[in-house]
């Protein structure tokens, strides 16, 4: 897997003066757009579209002051751009200067390094994981549109479950009728870039396979594959760090790739609110690379 990565970094490279779609980057690393996506954020730190411009820029940074001789204008072409406008507002936002500026003072620019992927082997501890067939479920609570939070508590998602209240978590939580039982916190409807603080759908409720109540939201899921997996450590950074390490350490290893749907996480806080137990269901499929 790491290695059609880094022949996909090798496609943007060569193609930083066309339009590069993530489609056609997927089908290098041999998987789907989706999944390309999220392993490529969580792997570089940064979403894929940004990583795109930086080195888009870096490059025609290099170009701006190393090359006098060709016009503003003429590296704003060979970099897709059709408008000096168009190509001078990319440049500020990844250099903090215009490129005119730029070239008159010979300006320090920002540099995106080129990644390139490879595995690290840490530690000595296994992931546990386990891979569960579910029939087509239900989701039922309350949801709210939130920020998201890459690291430390997500302020949105603490006030928005105070306003749940304890009565009504517990009529909720009654409605458990299937693993993971009880009450739930729900991911979905991400935005395809992972950038820290685009919005997401949060759902607080229970898996279900009941009729939900009216006054209750309701999350249909088809069925299919999960992998579930288990971690414990401290609050809330060890729940952060596990989703990290399923898309930067298990799925590179093994033969499966996610697939849109929900990410279900499953909670258990010692008394005094410092670790948990966690349970990750990531919707999967197998893999289609050779």
């Amino acid at each position: 897997m790491l290695e059609r990565l880094n022949d996909a970094m090798d496609h943007i490279e060569a193609h930083l003066g066309e339009r590069i779609e993530a489609a056609d980057l997927a089908r290098i690393a041999m998987t789907s757009e989706y999944h390309f996506r999220r392993m490529f954020s969580a792997l570089a730190g940064l979403p894929l579209s940004e990583y795109i411009r930086r080195r888009r820029m870096t490059v025609a940074g290099a170009e701006v002051l190393g090359d006098r001789d060709r016009s503003l204008l003429d590296v704003a072409t060979r970099y897709g751009y059709d408008t000096g406008e168009g190509f001078a507002r990319a440049f500020r936002a990844v250099h903090g200067i215009g490129p005119g500026e730029a070239r008159r003072t010979g300006a320090a620019l920002r540099s995106q390094q080129r990644l390139t992927f490879r595995l690290v082997v840490e530690g000595s501890s296994a992931m546990r994981y386990s891979l569960v067939e579910k029939n087509a479920f239900r989701v039922v609570g309350k949801k709210a549109r939130v920020p998201l939070i890459h690291e430390g508590p997500n302020p949105a998602i603490a006030e928005f479950i105070r306003g749940i209240g304890r009565e009504e978590l517990d009529r909720i939580a009654a409605l458990s009728d299937q693993e993971p039982a009880g009450i739930v916190g729900v991911s979905d409807q991400l935005d395809p870039s992972r950038a820290e603080g685009t919005e997401l759908d949060y759902w607080h409720g229970v898996v279900s396979a009941a009729e939900p109540p009216e006054d209750l939201d309701a999350l249909d899921v088809p069925a299919g594959t999960w992998a579930v997996f288990e971690s414990e450590g401290e609050f809330p950074q060890a729940l952060q760090y596990l989703w990290r390490d399923v898309f930067t350490q298990w799925f590179p290893s093994n033969p499966y790739a996610s697939r849109p749907g929900p990410e279900i996480l499953r909670v258990r806080l010692t008394e005094d609110g410092k670790r948990a137990e966690a349970e990750l269901w990531i919707p999967v499929e197998r893999s289609t690379a050779g």
